[in-house]
């Protein structure tokens, strides 16, 4: 069952970093265009969210100032604008005009997938490419505005462009996914409502097998030997809210939400010691490995160019959260200032994880078994034809782990001898590009303070002398990253590489400093050749790792500006000033993700596929800090046995098992 829904957002006296609420995106809307920098009509805003406090004022005593930014586009005059407004004084602080050919562009409007369907509806070239395939302007075509790259095309330079893929729909019912209109792309200047360009290398088969797993009985009839599963908390589930600030066992976390991140987590604790000040997925990039004519072009940033937040799904309790279940409502921005609510966007729960920890003891005949628990903070977002859900786990160990589950459909095109190198065939004449889905977590770390440090561990194998006669020893070394460049790291599996976030200030009782470990699973960086426009734009995508001082106008691994951006911008910048990060106030930029060649098990649509990445105290306790969780409320006796009270492998009644 549910335990309700709460909306995330402010009340009367908001804290400096809960999001905008509905009543504040309307004052916001109605101060910028009372002030003419939101031209009534023509403006739209791309994105508007929080101007968050730098740390140090969030932090102080004093009162922090509350600020909203905005992204603005005139569909009238062609131009943007960044403007920083304050609440606090009910006026816009800022607006500065941003150049599309050195910044790019803001990020897609909802809006755009429709204007380009309009305005190829009514193009004779089109129409002229799909009578070529047979096709007539009557045929159920599905189309998306897809964003651009930067390329420096002729024509493109300065201009919002999206580019166009077809795909056909034999049904209003159908899925067009599995029926793709290769050898055709047309590209839109999406401000002045024209046909750039149309590519056309030549007719490709259509295929014909429909991939509509959505209609019953459309490949065989459901299975019927399911029985139910309830996960029942008789007595309500254990953590606390009080306005954004969510309390469970020895956790505190403060939620936040953006139109262009999603969820953020925000000053994470543990027993009221710091860990985490910010943590977010601040970027996210699919980038596709096809370099036709047709489909080079197709790099993604979810993130930056379509943002994540804006395209939360409403979970559906038994569907998407199982359980007792909170959720929570959000509020972002429509392209004309009102408020956007998104019901139940966000889920919370609690799940048992298992045995925490066991050990039944040969020599005195204890047994004792505890079971883990983790408190679940997730969202899930629809991407065109990919789904993603981020799962934030909080478990009664201090671990912190975030998991991102990939699901939906893969994109396609028409499987032939050009493509075979660089796509899967998943069904007959159907292909599906291989890609990758590349995430950028900002981690603004805060262990025990805001002065940390980095030290790379990984295992040493140590020679055999007169200290190692027989060759079985071996070792660790710790190598502190002391400067931005050499904060720039890449995972090593076959060392155990981690990183060792440290406060040189705070001690445990052995004398050694405390610290918190990021464990990455290590799996392949950005594929793209060295010299690729790709690369430039998404050099963040090339490390597992960048280290960097903390700058409060530093929050996006590839810029503020992502969309048509020439490159360059994000993490390379921010680097180059090679600052110091050896007991500093630190953020941590860690990449990781999944390099995907679809497989035939992928079609029609494909089982979740995750990727993430753990952070493990390290130091930061004394000792285990779960030896005060009791024994399960639901079958005490049978996880503690008291010394001597049975023969060591003596089974108890109703044993609790591990799973």
């Amino acid at each position: 069952m549910s335990s309700g829904r709460r909306v995330l957002g402010v009340g009367e006296r908001p804290h400096p970093l809960d999001p905008l609420g509905a009543r504040e995106i309307e004052d916001v809307t109605r101060i910028m265009t009372e002030d003419g920098v939101l031209a009534a009509g023509s403006g739209r805003i791309s994105y508007l969210g929080v101007e968050e406090p730098p740390k140090e004022q969030v932090l102080g005593a004093g009162p922090a100032p509350r600020r909203a930014r905005a992204l603005l586009v005139d569909l009238a005059t062609e131009q943007a604008h960044d403007v920083v407004v304050s609440l606090t004084d009910g006026r816009v602080e800022s607006s500065r005009p941003i150049d599309p050919v050195t910044a790019g562009q803001v990020p897609m409007l909802d809006e755009e997938h429709e204007l380009v369907r309009r305005v190829l509806k009514a193009d004779e070239g089109w129409a002229a490419a799909l009578a070529r395939r047979g096709l007539d302007a009557g045929a159920e075509i599905w189309l998306a505005a897809l964003s651009a790259g930067h390329y420096g095309l002729p024509g493109e330079e300065g201009r919002r462009v999206a580019r166009v893929l077809a795909h056909l729909r034999p049904t209003p019912d159908s899925l067009p996914w599995a029926h793709p209109i290769d050898g055709l792309v047309a590209y839109v200047d999406l401000l002045k409502g024209t046909v750039i360009e149309i590519v056309d290398t030549g007719v490709l088969p259509i295929p014909a097998e429909h991939g509509d797993y959505h209609l019953p009985g459309a490949f065989g009839e459901p299975r019927t030997t399911q029985r139910p599963i309830h996960i029942t908390q008789p007595e309500g589930p254990s953590f606390a809210i009080d306005g954004n600030l969510v309390t469970w066992e020895k956790w505190s976390v403060r939620l936040g939400y953006d139109m262009r991140e999603g969820l953020v987590l925000h000053q994470i604790a543990f027993d009221g010691r710091p860990i985490v000040y910010r943590a977010s997925v601040a970027e996210m990039l699919v980038p596709y490995g096809d370099p036709s004519r047709i489909r080079f072009w197709q790099n993604y940033f979810d993130t930056g160019e379509y943002q994540l937040g804006k395209l939360a799904n409403s979970l559906e309790l038994g569907c998407d959260c199982l359980g007792e279940i909170t959720y929570f409502d959000v509020t972002v921005t429509g392209g004309d200032g009102s408020p956007k609510a998104l019901t139940n966007a966000i889920c919370m729960h609690e799940e048992d994880f298992g045995v925490l920890w066991k050990h039944t003891d040969p020599a005195n005949g204890s047994r004792e078994t505890r079971r883990q628990r983790r408190l679940v903070i997730s969202f899930f977002v629809t991407v065109g034809n990919y789904d993603y859900g981020f799962y934030w786990y909080l478990y009664l160990d201090g671990t912190i782990e975030l998991e991102v589950k990939a699901t939906g459909i893969v994109f396609t095109g028409a499987y032939d001898e050009r493509a075979a190198p660089y796509a899967s065939q998943v069904a007959p004449g159907l292909a599906a590009p291989y890609h990758q889905h590349l995430f950028s977590a900002r981690l603004d770390m805060m262990v025990d303070g805001p002065a940390n440090a980095v030290d790379e561990v990984e295992v040493v194998r140590l020679p055999m002398d007169e200290a190692n006669p027989y060759g079985n020893a071996f070792g660790r070394r710790a190598t502190r990253l002391r400067t931005e460049s050499q904060g720039r790291r890449q995972a090593d599996l076959a060392a155990g590489r981690t990183w060792h976030v440290v406060n040189p200030r705070v001690a445990n009782r052995l004398g050694e400093p405390v610290g918190y470990a990021l464990h990455p699973e290590g799996l392949p960086t950005l594929l793209a050749h060295e010299d690729s426009s790709i690369r430039s734009r998404a050099e963040f995508a090339t490390s597992h790792l960048w280290v960097t001082r903390y700058h409060p106008a530093e929050r996006y691994p590839a810029g503020d500006l992502v969309n048509q951006h020439p490159g360059g911008a994000g993490l390379p910048a921010y680097t180059a000033a090679d600052r110091d990060i050896d007991g500093q106030d630190i953020v941590l930029w860690h990449t990781f993700g999944l390099t995907h060649f679809p497989r035939t098990e992928d079609w029609p649509i494909m089982p979740v596929d995750t990727c993430g990445f753990t952070l493990r105290p390290v130091g930061f306790f004394d000792r285990n800090p779960t030896l005060d969780v009791p024994p399960s409320a639901t079958s005490p006796s049978s996880c503690h046995t008291p010394v001597n009270g049975a023969p060591p492998g003596a089974p108890a009644e109703g044993s609790c098992h591990q799973r």
